[in-house]
């Protein structure tokens, strides 16, 4: 595939040192695991703010839903921004609307204000996310090196979906809710301060006049197809506001995508996924965050509410998937250079796919020890998403290393958004159907708790409580533990099919160790 060109980072000293290098990485890592787990940590601290704000059910679903969709709309246009801007001033000034957004919990005394320091982190995300990734090609121009940090950035960012519930658990038994907004300020002060000191200055050399529209159109067009998405989970899939929001953030991104390959300079070169392994790359990035999601949610629920753990125990047992990345990760390149980058992107689908499958053909009851094997191989399983990364990297050209970064944490992010809502909302289904109108009525329950016990656990468990009927408590817990392993089932065939078509894709020459 030929070499590098020359890079477009410069330290005014001339080539970064291995140790500045490797300094810079773990402040692009640190960066993201930071916003990262603030995308999990709000699920554990929410009861506690909704207990002294009071919000009703719909402020409550902004206070969760304002931080991704603002994320999603903005990753396209942030990448763009610091393609020209430069991407050091970008993740730096990402750092500061960050943690200045975190520091401004102390003021929010409404759920109008937590929704608005929500925003806030959202537009400092999505400051972040493709920048620390982009940032990584800058640094590290030489392949070989660049997927080993690839392969330490995969590991680190994994970390974060699985730390973020045990630190908010940690900070909630010993503080108030405040907390787990507060947390990120000292870790944005420090990523400020080595940021300024460690990471080179890039930039496009020639990015083109800036499109307002296609600006405009990406925005509008990724907030609706990510709010339509989460409305499915929430209402039906036949709920009109759902139906009506995806039908136009597909038909307005169409039209993003069609003004982008006809312009000479767009503002996204999605010309990119002409290449068979950029492709392949960035389905695979999307399919790992689909089951790391999913499985993320459901089990994190099986163990509170059917296990009976607090939710800082909870955390803990969620651990193993995160210990599974975090050495597969950096094994990635290696086993890539071995066996060949397409045995080890698509076998890494394969392997979190058994972990799915498993929770599903094992006999008898569902069990944690069986739940954690297939945590681990999930775990290890995503150690691809380094050689994702890497694959996708090394398919870009330098100038265009911020675009292939808005790509794949866009993939990312919807891998996130699907994942919750096609198996959240399968599961649920499932959920409903093991408990039936004439199971519930003999239990002693009325019409309108009868429903009540069908729309979650959670709500099965409170009627429970409050008639004091074991039975029912038993039948709900039956029936989500039936569902987990039903929709492993599905989760499992749809990695399987992913493994297929980025084994496909991906060439068999394909080497991570060569430039673009």
């Amino acid at each position: 595939m030929g070499t590098d060109p020359a890079p477009t980072a410069t330290t005014g000293k001339g080539p970064m040192s291995a140790a500045r290098r490797w300094a810079a990485l773990m402040v692009l890592s640190g960066s993201l695991l930071v916003v990262v787990m603030d995308m999990t940590i709000l699920n554990v601290a929410l009861p506690a703010l909704s207990a002294d704000l009071r919000p009703t059910s719909g402020q409550q679903l902004w206070i969760v839903d304002a931080y991704s969709l603002v994320l999603a709309g903005l990753l396209v246009t942030m990448s763009a921004l610091s393609d020209r801007w430069g991407r050091k001033r970008m993740l730096l000034a990402g750092f500061a609307v960050f943690g200045g957004a975190s520091l401004a919990v102390l003021a929010a005394d409404s759920p109008g204000t937590v929704i608005a320091v929500r925003v806030l982190l959202g537009v400092g995300g999505a400051m972040i996310m493709p920048t620390t990734l982009s940032m990584i090609r800058t640094v590290f121009p030489d392949p070989r090196e660049r997927a080993t940090a690839l392969g330490i950035w995969a590991a680190i960012a994994s970390l974060g979906a699985a730390v973020g519930p045990i630190v908010s658990g940690l900070l909630l038994e010993h503080f108030s809710w405040h907390a787990a907004f507060l947390v990120n300020v000292p870790f944005m002060a420090a990523g400020l301060l080595a940021g300024l000191l460690l990471l080179p200055e890039a930039r496009d050399p020639h990015p083109g006049s800036w499109d307002m529209v296609a600006t405009v159109l990406s925005i509008v067009g990724m907030v609706a197809l990510v709010w339509g998405i989460k409305q499915f989970s929430k209402a039906g899939i036949l709920d009109p506001s759902a139906l009506l929001a995806f039908a136009l953030g597909a038909l307005v991104l169409g039209w993003f995508v069609v003004r982008c390959l006809r312009r000479p300079d767009p503002l996204l070169e999605v010309r990119l996924f002409s290449s068979p392994s950029f492709t392949a790359g960035t389905v695979a990035a999307l399919a790992s965050m689909f089951a790391m999601a999913a499985m993320l949610l459901l089990v994190a629920q099986w163990l509170q509410l059917v296990e009976g753990h607090s939710p800082l125990q909870a955390g803990v047992r969620l651990l193993p998937m995160a210990l599974g990345a975090a050495v597969a990760s950096p094994l990635a390149p290696v086993l890539a250079r071995r066996l060949g980058s397409r045995t080890v992107l698509a076998g890494g689908l394969f392997v979190a796919a058994l972990g799915f499958v498993l929770m599903f053909a094992l006999p008898g009851p569902l069990s944690y020890p069986v739940v954690m094997v297939a945590l681990v191989l999930l775990g290890t399983g995503s150690g691809s998403l380094a050689i994702a990364s890497a694959v996708i990297m090394s398919s870009t050209p330098q100038a265009k290393a911020g675009n292939a970064a808005a790509i794949e944490e866009t993939s990312y992010d919807l891998g996130n958004v699907l994942g919750v809502a096609v198996l959240g909302s399968a599961a649920a289904a499932v959920y409903r159907a093991e408990l039936p109108v004439g199971l519930l009525t003999g239990t002693g329950l009325g019409e309108q708790t009868v429903l009540a016990a069908q729309e979650s656990l959670g709500g099965a468990l409170d009627i429970a409580a409050e008639t004091g009927s074991a039975e029912l408590a038993a039948l709900a817990r039956s029936a989500f533990s039936e569902s987990l392993t039903q929709i492993s089932l599905a989760g499992g065939l749809a990695l399987l099919a992913a493994a297929v078509a980025v084994f496909v894709l991906t060439p068999r020459s394909l080497d991570i160790s060569q430039g673009h």
